[in-house]
């Protein structure tokens, strides 16, 4: 098959890039960075791929070139974890991923012919944060900030069954592998100086990347798979627990806790990525008889360190 995937050069789209490659499928990377993607996938790497330049939140030229595709993974968004959240900088998170999702489906819709399914990324902050509640797929969104933004991301996404196209909605958790929220916790414990941030108690609901790359590809090819499914592993653990983990994985104590305070002076708002959680728990995922390769904590964080 052909797919088209915006997010491509990002942590999960470049893995499910190479993935897709190595299993024979044509693939149509739309980005915003033509040169950067051009180095991340060369062309004698990669000889079934094509990269075309588009501009997330605008019509134009590029909306064409979905028309040949047999599906789309719309995985690009501005990152939420990084920075301030001024103002100006929550407007761009929502409007990446509301504007962008509008675009996409606008491109899907008057392609003919039309891709037969859309994979598109949400987030569990859909649900907002508790230390007590369980979420699934069937639990209602929270008021925070980051459950509106994924209310108005998934909102946009709905509009392509219009067109009779299938929609995938995927609720990732933190992806965990080489790079992304995990490159960043491990120099700590690298100089003996790792622990819990916040109080521990917050939920982590995480997912290994090799675990998601697979989901993602059900998702594109079994017609059975529709609707809404968390991205996350079985089995959510609190922040200490997590840290206790990756310290006995990586023989480092764990031991000096990041105070919340320090993160809020840094991240100001955007502290809540990692200051709160959610326990969200992949039931309708479950269902579909998905099989885990990485369920459990300690054998995820083993195989990436390895």
């Amino acid at each position: 098959m052909k797919v088209a995937i915006t997010g491509a050069t990002g942590f999960v789209g470049s893995l499910l890039v190479k993935r897709l490659h190595r299993e024979g499928h044509r693939i149509l990377v739309l980005t915003r960075n033509t040169g950067f993607a051009q180095k991340v996938f060369p062309s004698g790497a990669f000889p079934n791929l094509e990269i075309v330049a588009y501009k997330p939140t605008t019509s134009g030229s590029w909306q064409s070139a979905i028309a040949p595709c047999d599906g789309v993974v719309h995985l690009a968004g501005e990152p939420i974890g990084e920075g301030r959240w001024t103002a100006e900088r929550k407007q761009e998170i929502l409007n990446s991923r509301k504007l962008g999702t509008q675009k996409i489906v606008e491109a899907i819709v008057n392609a003919n012919p039309r891709p037969t399914v859309l994979v598109n990324a949400s987030a569990i902050g859909y649900y907002g944060t508790s230390e007590t509640a369980t979420f699934d797929e069937t639990s209602l969104s929270g008021k925070d900030f980051l459950a509106q933004v994924c209310q108005a991301w998934e909102a946009e996404a709905i509009k392509v069954k219009d067109a009779g196209v299938r929609l995938v909605i995927l609720r990732f958790g933190i992806a965990l592998g080489n790079g992304g929220a995990l490159a960043k916790m491990i120099p700590p414990f690298q100089l003996f100086a790792g622990g819990p941030i916040g109080s521990g108690r917050q939920w982590f609901s995480w997912i290994h990347v090799d675990d998601l790359v697979n989901l993602i590809l059900q998702a594109l090819i079994k017609p059975q798979i529709e609707g809404v499914y968390n991205a996350t592993a079985p089995n959510p653990v609190r922040m200490g627990d997590l840290s206790q983990t990756l310290g006995q994985v990586m023989h480092r104590p764990s031991w000096l806790p990041v105070p919340s305070f320090a993160i809020e002076a840094l991240l100001g708002d955007g502290a809540i990525v990692v200051l709160e959680g959610q326990k969200v728990l992949p039931k309708r995922t479950i269902e579909t008889g998905f099989e885990y390769r990485y369920p459990n904590l300690q054998s995820a964080l083993t195989q990436i360190l390895a």
